[in-house]
């Protein structure tokens, strides 16, 4: 969904209870779908880190999938949700940096900044609730 249509979406379709800055969630659905991609590249090179990338990689495509349809999704959910995906993502970047591949260390990267993404994402529901 891009910043347009989240500009759109009526309010009863938002989170309840929770003021969003359409711009810090578009930016953390951005990261998670470069996360998602980079993770799924990185997996198909076969390397050690491959399941913890495909299981990164879904994490992040189900926290896209979550913040697109926050209707009926509990602040405390969604900061749930976020905290798994961060999880998610430190995982699979530490398994990337152990192998010391290229593609494995813009995957890790990846995950780095969609951890950021969340964590902002996160810090502006703790700030609003």
């Amino acid at each position: 969904m891009d910043a347009m249509m989240m500009g759109r979406m009526p309010q009863s379709m938002m989170m309840q209870d929770a003021k969003m800055d359409m711009d810090v969630m578009q930016a953390c659905m951005d990261a998670c779908a470069a996360c998602e991609q980079a993770c799924t590249v990185c997996a198909g090179q076969g390397m050690d880190c491959a399941a913890a990338c495909m299981n990164c990689a879904d994490m992040c495509n189900t926290m896209m999938r979550a913040m697109m349809r926050m209707q009926g999704m509990s602040p405390a959910a969604m900061m749930s949700m976020l905290d798994a995906c961060m999880a998610m993502c430190q995982m699979c970047m530490d398994a990337c940096m152990a192998s010391g591949d290229d593609v494995c260390e813009m995957c890790a990267q990846a995950c780095k900044a969609c951890m950021d993404a969340c964590m902002e994402a996160k810090n502006m529901m703790m700030a609003n609730a």
